[in-house]
C-alpha cells in the first residue's frame, strides 16, 4: 500500500473530496485506511456498561485506498509515491519534489 498509519493524506475522490487528515488505521488484506474526520458515518448503539445511555454515534467509516494520496512534505500538495533503495532498505519517495515520506 502507498499510504501507511501516521500519514497526512487528502481525499481524491467521493464525498469528502478535498478533505484532509491523518490515517488511523490501515488494512492491507481490505484495501482500506481509516482517516480522521472523512467519511464520518452514524452507528446505532444499545445500551451497554460502557455506553449506558445508548443511542447514535457518530464515526469514521473506512475508504478505499484509492481514493487518498499521501501529501508532499515540502510542498503541501497531492503526490504519487515512488520507491527508491537507500542503504538496502525500499524507501517511500515523492514523486514531485524527492523528499522521502518514511520517517
Amino acid at each position: 500500500m502507498h499510504v501507511k498509519k501516521g500519514d497526512k493524506v487528502v481525499v481524491i475522490s467521493g464525498k469528502d473530496k478535498g478533505k484532509q487528515g491523518v490515517v488511523l488505521e490501515a488494512y492491507p488484506k481490505k484495501n482500506r485506511v481509516l482517516v480522521e474526520g472523512v467519511n464520518i458515518v452514524k452507528k446505532h448503539s444499545k445500551p451497554s456498561q460502557l455506553n449506558p445511555q445508548g443511542g447514535i454515534i457518530s464515526q469514521e467509516a473506512a475508504i478505499h485506498v484509492s481514493n487518498v494520496m499521501p501529501l508532499d512534505p515540502k510542498t503541501g500538495t497531492p503526490t504519487r509515491v515512488g520507491y527508491k533503495t537507500v542503504d538496502g532498505k525500499k524507501v517511500r519517495v515523492s514523486v514531485k519534489s524527492g523528499e522521502s515520506l518514511d520517517k
